[in-house]
């Protein structure tokens, strides 16, 4: 009866660790006959939800049933994966039970990365994200996307680049994946350009994870874009100072930055607000829906270039 109990533990761990294994291949690995496995899988099939896929395609298990899952990550996986290899040379000093208890740390393992990749495929459907007018192909790469980056693996991606109208193959190192304006951008080592850069995610075309591990090494994101307003980074530092009117004074402390500003309430129930950015277009966009409710201080320029602005405004609605 014990021998029995161990077979059937045993072929619920092998159907586990290789979904479509065949009634041979049990036998085989259970050492017993076909018309044995036969009868296990039907008593097993009262307890477990087994399902054959037809003629020459095996059993898996319907549903989530699993074994109890482990916590490995990519590299441990890797690693463990490997050892038969390794270990073939001296194969006959291992112990018995070696190859059994192998087949059920690594049915685990599978049986949990297979809920880890469900997860995350849920997580991608719940973030909606728009589609550039110009395409009509509408994949979602934010899957494979988080997948490298969470397995620290390179991709090799198809990318368009707006300003140029331009579209490459670039093998990239995916670092983080960076919300910004209703956008996601993902920040990581382009090889073809050997410089870390800034790509939004609605401008790839195709997405591949590859098996090339790589390393971030000291790159610190906080670093990366400091000063940096939304996205878009500089390379000079510009220190703004603009007085909001008491109308929205209160409504721009609720406002969640990336830039921590200098906020200074005025006697006059006005707010004086200090920030320093390297770039400044995207500060400049942001500012222009308080209308006359900002005024510009600092740097005298922008007051100019806001002069400037206006004019073309009204001349356009004047004709």
């Amino acid at each position: 009866m014990n021998d029995k109990i161990i077979r059937l533990l045993r072929i619920l761990t092998l159907i586990q660790a290789k979904p479509g294994i065949l009634a041979r291949e049990l036998a085989e690995k259970c050492e017993t006959s076909e018309r044995t496995i036969y009868r296990d899988l039907e008593i097993l099939s009262l307890i477990a939800p087994i399902t054959n896929l037809g003629h020459g395609k095996g059993y898996q298990f319907i549903g989530n049933f699993s074994l109890y899952p482990l916590n490995w990550d990519e590299q441990e996986a890797l690693s463990f994966s490997m050892m038969p290899s390794i270990l073939e040379s001296v194969r006959s000093m291992l112990p018995q039970g070696f190859d059994t208890a192998y087949e059920k740390v690594m049915a685990t393992y599978r049986k949990e990365k297979k809920q880890n990749d469900d997860l995350l495929q849920k997580v991608t459907d719940i973030i909606q994200m728009g589609t550039p007018a110009y395409r009509e192909d509408k994949t979602n790469f934010m899957l494979p996307i988080i997948q490298a980056i969470l397995a620290k693996k390179t991709i090799m991606t198809v990318y368009h680049t707006q300003s140029r109208d331009k579209t490459s193959k670039r093998e990239i190192d995916p670092y983080y994946l960076v919300p910004r304006e209703q956008r996601f951008y993902l920040i990581g080592y382009c090889h073809t350009k050997k410089d870390v850069r800034t790509f939004r995610i609605s401008r790839f075309l195709d997405v591949q994870i590859t098996d090339k591990p790589f390393d971030m090494k000291d790159f610190n994101i906080q670093n990366y874009l400091k000063n940096t307003w939304s996205i878009e980074r500089g390379g000079k530092k510009i220190t703004f100072k603009v007085k909001f009117s008491p109308n929205v004074a209160r409504y721009l402390k609720e406002e969640e930055l990336f830039v921590t500003p200098k906020l200074t309430d005025l006697n006059d129930g006005h707010l004086l607000f200090e920030v320093t950015v390297n770039h400044d277009r995207e500060f400049l966009n942001w500012l222009y829906q308080y209308g006359p409710e900002a005024e510009i201080l600092e740097p005298k320029e922008y007051r100019g270039k806001m002069r400037e602005m206006l004019r073309k405004w009204t001349q356009l609605y004047e004709r």
